[in-house]
């Protein structure tokens, strides 16, 4: 990885660590404060950037970086996703241990981390047609992915898409609830849901 001498503060570094930087703070912020919560400045201060850095990467400013947040983060949950299920023996057991490590989560961080995805969606998606779009590429990423997943252990795709859509959705919701009642029962009450579903479904194909 070739290295700029110095980045835009005087030190060594690389552009790409501070465009990293800056799109890590940006989720972290999404996800506690939302994104019509969240300033630019904000954003510079946490990744450690100047105020200017932000308009050399994005030059569309904060909606084109809200839409690589977006994208970032889709990324990064989907591997925790696909990790959670390839690591369990079976299907049942993947979605188990899934909303288990959502659930740890939100008590690690003091119910602040949830998802900024559905956090953006809420605000802007009635508003905001390329934030909006973003959102929608990352859900169908996702709802794509537990499909196949849920194929690949006997399921038909049009049970395995329903029963994703349906996951997800509770998910989503539960982090709503939990974050607003400081309690990780939603999201414990929306796993055993979503794991008695699944292994229903497997149960009536067997």
């Amino acid at each position: 990885m070739a290295r700029d001498s110095t980045d835009s503060r005087g030190g060594r570094g690389t552009n790409k660590d501070t465009r990293g930087r800056i799109v890590d703070a940006s989720g972290g912020l999404f996800r506690r404060n939302g994104y019509t919560g969240t300033g630019l400045k904000q954003i510079a201060t946490a990744a450690g950037a100047p105020f200017g850095s932000i308009y050399h990467f994005f030059p569309g400013g904060k909606e084109q970086l809200g839409a690589e947040v977006i994208r970032w983060s889709g990324e990064m949950y989907l591997r925790l996703f696909e990790t959670a299920m390839d690591a369990a023996p079976d299907v049942v057991t993947g979605v188990r241990d899934f909303f288990a490590g959502a659930a740890e989560t939100l008590r690690e961080t003091d119910y602040a981390d949830a998802c900024p995805i559905a956090a953006v969606a809420l605000e802007v998606a009635s508003t905001n047609e390329p934030l909006r779009q973003a959102t929608a590429e990352v859900f169908t990423s996702w709802i794509d992915a537990g499909t196949e997943h849920l194929v690949t252990s006997g399921l038909s795709r049009e049970t395995g898409r329903t029963l994703m859509i349906s996951m997800l959705a509770g998910l989503e919701g539960a982090f709503v609830l939990s974050r607003a009642l400081r309690s990780t029962e939603p999201v414990e009450v929306a796993g055993a849901t979503a794991v008695a579903a699944v292994r229903e479904a497997l149960r009536e194909v067997r």
